[in-house]
């Protein structure tokens, strides 16, 4: 075949289309007009001599054939965004993007502060943070759209051999009370006096939530024996209800930081039981990996252990963390 049959614009739009469901819509994402839009994928459609789409329903449905090359059409558009970035990478960081991605409790609370470390030296640098589940981060890091993630969930089984899973700290889950609670002034207490507790917890279908079962559960305490008092829909709601004296709970300890500070909420230890679970930083060692990426990796995520938090609740894995790149020959979560 001398000459594809599609151009990138083409491409453009019919992911636009499969994404947004419409062909008015895809216009409008895409600035441009509808009939634009319709001419560009009847062009498409005569060029390729098969219908891209089914127009029966009220919303756009990608035939078969539409459906394959939508597949290898977001190929073309991510190695092409890729090699966009490496040109820019020429003029060694003076600018260009890093994209991190983050499973929810790191994207909200640990994240922000690291990009802001990296901001302050390479100010010229857009920084996206893309804070989903694990497995939406893993599949996004995977595709290339995303450049490295630090995540607290499993990463799916079916990416572990395509991704590199790289254990990066311990992140420890606090049990915290209010400041006013009757354990609050003791120094241990016993696994046995949480069953007789009222815990707010996150929705039993949530991720994180089914994450803190599954490590409450390894370190020997039996989630089914918890009295919840509570469920809500998010961390903050946890922590403000905790505060108010509506019971305690388990949250990760990188998400109280500034509560425990102003002494509005307070923490107890459990006898001889420390609940941790292992953040990771997953990348794809297959795709570009742009300057901005390689700074990060070794200028910041180096200094987890030097951000303001209780060394003893979180900590590196090793006494030195490796730069990533260091890494990328060993094979190897919200």
């Amino acid at each position: 075949m001398s000459e594809l049959p599609f151009t990138l614009d083409q491409l453009r739009i019919l992911k636009a289309i499969a994404s947004e469901g419409s062909f008015k819509r895809a216009a409008d994402s895409l600035f441009v007009s509808q009939p634009a839009v319709s001419l560009q994928v009847q062009n498409l459609e005569r060029q390729l001599n098969v219908p891209l789409f089914d127009r029966g329903g009220r919303r756009a449905q990608l035939t078969e054939a539409g459906h394959l090359l939508l597949t290898y059409g977001e190929k073309i558009l991510s190695l092409c965004q890729e090699t966009c970035r490496a040109i820019e990478d020429l003029q060694n960081l003076q600018g260009g993007t890093l994209i991190v991605g983050a499973s929810q409790t790191t994207g909200t609370y640990l994240l922000p502060r690291m990009i802001g470390m990296f901001r302050q030296t390479y100010p010229d640098v857009a920084v996206q943070l893309h804070v989903h589940s694990t497995r939406r981060t893993a599949w996004s890091v995977a595709n290339g759209q995303i450049d490295l993630a630090i995540v607290g969930g499993e990463v799916p089984p079916e990416l572990q051999e395509s991704l590199e899973v790289v254990p990066y700290a311990e992140d420890e889950l606090a049990l915290i009370l209010p400041v006013s609670h009757s354990l609050a002034e003791q120094d241990t207490i016993q696994k046995d006096d949480l069953y007789n507790l009222n815990f707010i917890t996150l929705d039993s279908q949530s991720t994180i939530r089914k994450v803190i079962d599954y490590v409450l559960s390894r370190s020997g305490i039996d989630t089914r024996r918890l009295k919840i008092e509570m469920e809500l829909n998010s961390i903050e709601a946890i922590k403000n209800a905790v505060q108010s004296g509506l019971g305690v709970a388990f949250v990760s300890v990188s998400a109280i930081e500034k509560e425990l500070q102003m002494g509005v909420l307070t923490t107890a230890k459990i006898d001889q039981i420390v609940v941790n679970r292992v953040l990771s930083v997953i990348y794809n060692p297959n795709r570009y990996r742009s300057k901005a990426a390689e700074a990060f990796s070794q200028e910041i995520l180096p200094l987890f252990s030097s951000l303001n938090f209780d060394p003893e609740n979180i900590k590196p894995l090793s006494k030195e963390i490796q730069p990533i790149e260091v890494l990328t020959n060993n094979s190897s979560e919200t």
